[in-house]
């Protein structure tokens, strides 16, 4: 029943509906000709301006019968404006000279070459093992030695070398003064 069309409705012929939509595009509507927006989308005029008008329904009688089922509505093309939503926001251009621009970090400290050695000694000890494991080499009573106790004693080096903060303590209440 879907295939068959209705047997009273002319078929559409869409190349004149398209050329009468193109021909009349930039054309104005005479002045009294009626609208043929649906009534449910026209907007009702405001009694005082800058109030909401209300829209008029029209009151049926109680002793009216029910209207039967609608009429079926002429084809038609609606076409409603473009509609901005918040993925449309685009975000102002802001000038360079509202950023916060932080300022160059001091330069590090110079370690010294107890502090160089113990680094080289936590990292290549391990480096050490891992290049043995790659190129599956033997391993060796020395390169075990090395890796181990490299990390090891560069590692309880760095430990002990580290600040205790005793230093900064000279205030009795350690904080500020109120």
């Amino acid at each position: 029943m879907a295939d068959r069309e209705d047997e009273g409705a002319a078929p559409l012929d869409e190349d004149a509906a398209w050329a009468a939509l193109v021909a009349g595009f930039d054309a104005e509507p005479a002045p009294g000709s009626e609208s043929v927006w649906p009534d449910a989308e026209n907007v009702p005029k405001a009694e005082k301006p800058g109030q909401p008008g209300k829209p008029e329904k029209p009151e049926k009688a109680a002793d009216e019968p029910p209207a039967g089922p609608p009429a079926p509505a002429a084809r038609s093309i609606v076409v409603h404006p473009v509609i901005r939503g918040p993925r449309d926001y685009e975000v102002p251009d802001d000038d360079d000279d509202e950023h916060y621009v932080p300022p160059e970090p001091p330069p590090l400290p110079e370690a010294d070459v107890t502090t160089k050695f113990a680094w080289i000694a936590v990292l290549g000890g391990p480096l050490l093992l891992l290049v043995f494991v790659l190129f599956q080499l033997e391993m060796t009573w020395w390169a075990i030695l090395l890796g181990v106790g490299g990390f090891l004693g560069g590692f309880a080096t760095l430990v002990a070398r580290m600040r205790t903060g005793e230093d900064d303590d000279d205030l009795p209440g350690g904080g500020a003064v109120v």
